[in-house]
């Protein structure tokens, strides 16, 4: 049976001063009032039902949530007690699944990214699970069409197709971020394509594939699918889960799989707009500029003489943003911080909102 799982459990310090630790971004209304939690949820319709989709998070943002999913049931927010990277949230999953569903297919999607038009998307999504459904052994990955020799991204070489899937190909290699000379070649080749970090995988495979390259974090995680659904569930979370061995799903599964005979890797080419909603000017792609490239967030008011490139964002109704002359910036406020920063700055505002007093953070 297919299922999806989301992971929220990000802390988007890029995004300061809008995400907070409290309320981190993929919780927070940044897309025309919605969350990007809620946007990853409703791509999913058409290719997963509703009472199958999981969102995997802080255990700390469950009624948010709640919130921002609305009708998602309280079983399917899988909360951790503590961030240990993507492999355990993975991991976690694959075995919750794997215990009540024995023949569950599982995507694993993220809480970061715009994938437009929907219906591509939901298309290749079918696909990957047609793969897996087909072979369990397969783990599927997707692979955007590059637009740029990005050099922030990992890739994925696509080598032969794979017969009755058109579109679908083994996965030859994966290559971590590239410098700028290799991300041409790559871009040049037209058989590379960007790491979209979304996976399609049947979940008792990858429950044992992972016992493989790290015992300790399967046996962990059988111990706590046992008591899952009991009166223990809680208790045996919080006791095993903080333990497991922090890494992520790339270099603790896909890396070494590539690499093992009793899994195959499949790539699903994904051609479609993909934005990793990561910092600031990526969040600004999204919004339509006017003639001089200014980029004014929904919501936000401003008055402007003379500017060019700026991006302006604010969650405070009623309070006017003013520019003159200005180029290249970032302004972000909200009703205790206000962010100015040059647009080729925006990379720091990680360092900033750890530099700020605590209770801002």
């Amino acid at each position: 049976m297919r299922h999806a799982m989301i992971m929220a459990g990000g802390s988007g310090t890029r995004l300061w001063p809008v995400s907070r630790s409290d309320r981190p971004k993929q919780l927070v209304p940044l897309i025309a009032g919605r969350s990007l939690l809620q946007v990853a949820s409703d791509r999913l319709a058409g290719v997963v039902d509703h009472d199958r989709r999981w969102i995997c998070t802080g255990e700390r943002f469950r009624s948010q949530v709640r919130e921002a999913i609305p009708g998602i049931e309280d079983d399917r927010i899988l909360g951790e007690p503590c961030g240990r990277d993507t492999l355990n949230a993975v991991g976690l999953t694959a075995a919750v699944l794997a215990k009540l569903d024995p023949d569950a297919i599982f995507s694993v999607l993220t809480a970061d990214h715009l994938i437009e038009p929907q219906d591509v998307f939901a298309d290749r999504l079918d696909a990957g699970f047609r793969l897996v459904e087909e072979d369990p052994s397969r783990f599927t990955t997707f692979a955007i069409t590059p637009t740029h020799p990005a050099t922030g991204f990992g890739y994925v070489e696509r080598g032969d197709p794979i017969p009755g899937h058109d579109g679908c190909f083994r996965a030859s290699r994966f290559v971590e971020k590239p410098d700028r000379e290799t991300a041409e070649a790559y871009l040049e080749a037209g058989n590379f394509g960007w790491n979209s970090g979304m996976f399609i995988l049947h979940a008792a495979t990858v429950l044992e594939t992972i016992g493989r390259f790290h015992p300790s974090t399967e046996e962990g995680l059988r111990r706590i699918a046992d008591d899952w659904g009991t009166p223990s569930q809680a208790a045996t979370l919080e006791a095993i889960y903080p333990e497991l061995k922090k890494t992520s799903v790339d270099y603790g599964l896909m890396e070494p799989a590539s690499r093992d005979e009793q899994v195959s890797i499949a790539v699903v080419p994904m051609d479609l707009s993909w934005i990793d909603v990561g910092s600031w000017p990526s969040l600004g792609e999204t919004i339509e500029p006017d003639a001089s490239g200014n980029r004014i967030a929904e919501g936000a008011t401003s008055t402007d003489l003379g500017s060019r490139n700026v991006l302006v964002f604010s969650n405070e109704p009623g309070h006017r943003i003013c520019t003159i002359g200005c180029e290249d910036l970032v302004i972000v406020h909200t009703a205790d911080a206000t962010l100015v920063c040059r647009a080729e700055d925006a990379q720091k505002v990680k360092d900033m909102a750890g530099a700020v007093p605590e209770n801002l953070r």
